[in-house]
């Protein structure tokens, strides 16, 4: 199987002989609607062209099926985040000869004089916000960033102020390379009136070096109304947490997360986590989103209602839990929460009781569970609380 992968811009392309002779011999053809347009006239009397649509597996079994030689077009340099880097891996013993172009990018770089090989790049193409909202938690001080149809400038520079990041400045990209060529340097509030076309690019430059920091007191929390007690304490928050080992996790739940103190401090001390907070409590929803927004803690993920009937299936399995609350249910929430938990995770809880401690220790003395850290803190005046970290062994 041959595969040739051809990158254009957004103008009309002139390609060079070897190019054309490429396209001469190929039998199929593939790309997007836009590709198309521009490159329609250098194509063979008869051929077909597979649209380059998501989710991705019609092109992947045209491929397969369709015999003879491919010419994929593809935009900029199509292994920059691009389509040579899946068919390549979906198509491993395939022939493939790649001819790119500067990616869109690099042509913003080269308008704007800028030297690209200091901004990280971020992908939004059909991605989550993860690595963005790292970026951002770390206190980047540049970034690069690519977009799609639903992440567009508007809707990344909307999050980001409404997590308060808004100490960058935007140099914008539009229509790369093509005859609608357009280049912009924009504040975050300017971006909001902005009507953008895609496809689209940007960078980020920080205006000043004010980065998100935890240690957060529990007083400057918004609590729950008419409980302002009930909030785990900053140093049992980050003891707990800390005694986690949280930097090797991957997935931390929090079961119980009230006013969501622990999830935001765990997303602010440990941006790589995905973090998922759970809590029965209705009014505990515009609580942990304003929270997360004062302390610029995007990327928590909340769901609202009782843990035990909450469908945890889709979730990425967790290799951490917080149990802040259990309503009554300790030994069904612990249970229940074992069913997720990968082997060799942590379960942490804070027991305020003797009681309580009691449970969880025999909880875990019958399933599997060893305890591998354990503290004791008392805050001011507040009666001593005992930290358990347990470990599933299998």
């Amino acid at each position: 199987m041959k595969i040739t992968i051809i990158g254009i811009n957004d103008r009309l392309p002139e390609f060079t002989e070897e190019v054309q002779t490429f396209i001469a011999s190929a039998n199929f053809f593939a790309g997007g609607n836009r590709h198309h347009e521009l490159v329609k006239k250098y194509l063979p009397e008869t051929y077909h062209w597979s649209p380059i649509v998501v989710p991705l597996s019609g092109l992947f079994e045209d491929i397969q099926n369709k015999k003879g030689n491919w010419v994929i077009l593809a935009s900029g340099d199509p292994l920059f985040f691009g389509i040579g880097n899946t068919l390549k891996r979906v198509f491993p013993d395939a022939e493939i000869k790649l001819l790119p172009q500067f990616n869109s990018l690099q042509l913003l770089a080269h308008r704007l004089g800028i030297n690209y090989g200091e901004y990280p790049v971020v992908s939004l193409t059909g991605r989550p916000w993860g690595a963005f909202d790292k970026a951002l938690i770390m206190g980047a001080s540049r970034m690069a960033v690519l977009t799609d149809r639903k992440k567009t400038p508007v809707e990344i520079g909307r999050r980001m102020i409404s997590y308060g990041y808004t100490n960058y400045r935007m140099f914008y990209g539009e229509k790369m390379g093509g005859e609608n060529e357009r280049v912009l340097t924009l504040d975050l509030d300017e971006v909001l009136e902005m009507d953008f076309c895609h496809p689209n690019c940007f960078f980020l430059e920080k205006t000043n070096n004010a980065i998100p920091s935890g240690g957060i007191h529990e007083t400057d929390f918004e609590p729950l109304e008419g409980r302002p007690r009930m909030i785990t304490k900053m140093p049992i928050r980050i003891t707990t947490l800390a005694l986690m080992q949280l930097h090797k996790r991957k997935s931390f739940w929090d079961v119980g997360a009230c006013t969501g103190s622990v999830s935001i401090e765990a997303r602010l001390s440990h941006p790589h986590l995905q973090v998922t907070a759970f809590e029965i409590r209705p009014e505990s929803e515009g609580i942990i989103h304003r929270n997360a927004r004062k302390f610029q803690a995007p990327g928590v993920y909340l769901i609202i209602g009782d843990f035990l009937k909450a469908k945890k299936e889709k979730l990425v399995a967790p290799d951490a839990v917080f149990i802040g609350g259990y309503g009554g249910k300790m030994e069904e929430v612990l249970n229940d929460v074992n069913k997720y938990l990968l082997t060799g995770g942590v379960i942490g809880f804070n027991s305020v009781s003797g009681e309580s401690r009691t449970r969880f220790l025999n909880w875990c003395s019958h399933n599997q569970s060893e305890i591998i850290q354990q503290q004791q803190i008392q805050v001011d005046d507040h009666n001593p609380i005992s930290i358990l970290i347990a470990e599933k062994k299998r």
